[in-house]
């Protein structure tokens, strides 16, 4: 008779820390977040992953990941350990302790994922509309397609963009505009334009559908230095959507920064737990998606760069692990 194979014991300290036991549930309630933030019918697409501690009930760690500004005021109130914003602006804005924080805020940053981003304002040709600026000394009833998803950051930074530009949008609505919030990320992104149901589409992602908006008869509209002046004074960068970059384009494009995704910890945090949150990125770096090819380029995320704007300072630790491991000169 066939013996049957009997598993060979190993020592706990033998195994691929993978392997064990709260290493497994965690990769499961990772990858089910993963899957279900993606799905069209969840509203805020953002996940929380808290670490119990062995000996307990308190949730010790709380990672955030979410592009609202919900993560950022738990990070703040010490409800979260980490979390995620996107675009950097947001977060030099609680740094700096601009609109909409009461002073500054004790973030720091673990470092910033890569990502190259600018705002895009595209309105139809036949508006007459050049610049941002153009709404407000017309006083144009226009008609714009905005993210449906209401507690995205791109709204709070939306908000800013168009104060600064002279047309905040309860003024647009009150000389006959209307924010239409009803963009929903991988559907038709001109679908309203294309109905005749709206004049424009104030959205991120540029490299998405910028030049598809010059071939649908869009003018992309530039912010004036004025403009963009008052909101770097706050902590946003300038952005350029280039020519060289978007050849369907007739010129660069003057408007504001979205790039960068910043994972970003409270100040006074243990520099032990920040160290491990470090390691971690590096240990895993080949298994964490981004915008590019390959594993999550680390060694970039601690440096000032176009696509890794680096406007709040590394926390202590994290600049401490970046340098051991010659991240940082």
């Amino acid at each position: 008779m066939a013996e049957h194979p009997v598993a060979q014991s190993v020592a706990p300290s033998e195994k691929p820390k993978w392997t064990r036991a709260s290493a497994m549930r965690s990769r499961i309630v990772i990858e089910i977040a993963a899957e279900l933030v993606t799905a069209d019918d969840q509203p805020h697409r953002q996940a929380k992953v808290d670490l119990r501690e062995a000996a307990g009930d308190a949730w010790a760690i709380t990672l955030f990941g979410n592009s609202t500004m919900e993560g950022l005021q738990d990070v703040i109130a010490g409800r979260a350990t980490m979390s995620m914003i996107n675009p950097a602006g947001i977060l030099s804005l609680a740094y700096r302790g601009a609109d909409p924080f009461d002073g500054p805020q004790p973030v720091r940053a673990i470092g910033v994922i890569p990502s190259l981003d600018q705002f895009v304002f595209a309105a139809k040709t036949e508006t007459g509309l050049t610049t941002l600026e153009d709404i407000a000394q017309r006083r144009f009833p226009l008609r714009v397609s905005l993210r449906a998803q209401k507690d995205h950051c791109m709204h709070l930074m939306l908000g800013h963009i168009m104060a600064a530009a002279g047309c905040p949008l309860d003024d647009l609505i009150a000389w006959g505009g209307e924010a239409r919030y009803e963009l929903i990320r991988r559907q038709p992104i001109f679908a309203a334009v294309e109905r005749g149901d709206s004049d424009a589409i104030f959205e991120e992602a540029v490299q998405d559908w910028v030049e598809d908006a010059v071939d649908a008869g869009m003018t992309i509209l530039s912010l004036s230095e004025e403009t963009v002046a008052k909101l770097e004074a706050m902590g946003y960068r300038r952005g350029i959507i280039r020519k060289d970059r978007f050849p369907k384009l007739p010129n660069d494009i003057l408007t504001i920064d979205f790039s960068g995704w910043p994972i970003y910890v409270r100040e006074d945090l243990d520099d032990r737990l920040v160290g491990q949150i470090c390691a971690a990125l590096d240990a895993r770096k080949h298994l964490i998606p981004w915008q590019g090819e390959g594993p999550l380029p680390v060694e970039r995320m601690c440096r000032d760069a176009e696509d890794t704007p680096m406007d709040v300072p590394l926390h202590r630790a994290a600049e401490r692990a970046w340098r051991e491991r010659g991240y940082l000169d």
